[in-house]
This record gives structure tokens, C-alpha cells and sequence, in this order.
């Protein structure tokens, strides 16, 4: 919606996008907790490196440029790309067996980030 529709669609981009981003903070913090879901929130704002190099990436494959939109327009994926790392880091602990353990949480933690970073890296380099 945000990148293939025209200018005009802006207010049914918002109007979806919020809802459904409100929907998920819910069953966020009802399945989570609010610690998990501000720590989600940090993590974007640190994020934004990753989030900006991923779009930039994605619209590259369709032949378009992130500057070719003004900033209103990535308000929505760059949220939705927050909840959705939120889960895969979820996913993560959750299949390594970390959650309950502090030091293996911690390792896992370590090279999510790494690896987090060097992907991100290598898309900021490549597009």
C-alpha cells in the first residue's frame, strides 16, 4: 500500500496501517508483557540503521528509491518492520532455549545483534 498506490491513498495506508499496527501492540503486550513490548520500541529506535537499509533494499528490487517518497509514507512499513523483528527475536530465544536462561539469553542476544547488524550491512552496501 504505501509504496505501490498513488499519493491520494495516503489517509487508507494510515487508516489501515494504524489499526492493524494498534491490534498488534495489544496482542503484544497481552501475550509479552509491557517490558518485552518496550524493549521492542528501543530496539526499533536503534534499529532504524537495519529498517532504513531494509526498505532500501526491498524497493531497489522493484526499481524504486526510499527518497522517491516522503517521510509520511514510510511511518507504516517502518513500524510494521518493528513488530515483525520484535517476533523473529521472540522466535529466536524461543528456539534456542534462552528465554529462561541468563547466559544463554545473553549469548543468543549478542549474536542476533551481529547478526542482525552484518545483514543489514550488507544491504546498505549492496543497494
Amino acid at each position: 500500500m504505501a509504496y505501490g498506490a498513488e499519493k491520494e491513498a495516503v489517509f487508507l495506508l494510515y487508516a489501515h496501517g494504524g489499526i492493524a499496527i494498534s491490534v498488534y501492540i495489544l496482542f503484544y503486550l497481552s501475550i509479552f508483557g509491557r517490558d518485552e513490548v518496550k524493549w521492542m520500541f528501543i530496539n526499533g529506535l536503534l534499529g532504524l540503521f537495519g529498517i532504513y537499509s531494509q526498505i532500501r533494499w526491498i524497493l531497489a528490487v522493484f526499481d524504486k528509491r526510499i527518497e522517491d517518497y516522503p517521510y509520511y509514507v514510510h511511518v507504516v512499513p517502518f513500524l510494521y518492520y518493528v513488530l515483525y523483528t520484535f517476533l523473529l527475536r521472540q522466535a529466536v530465544l524461543d528456539f534456542t532455549n534462552a528465554r529462561e536462561n541468563p547466559e544463554k539469553r545473553k549469548q543468543v542476544e549478542r549474536r542476533y545483534v551481529a547478526v542482525s547488524f552484518a545483514i543489514y550491512a550488507v544491504t546498505w552496501l549492496l543497494w
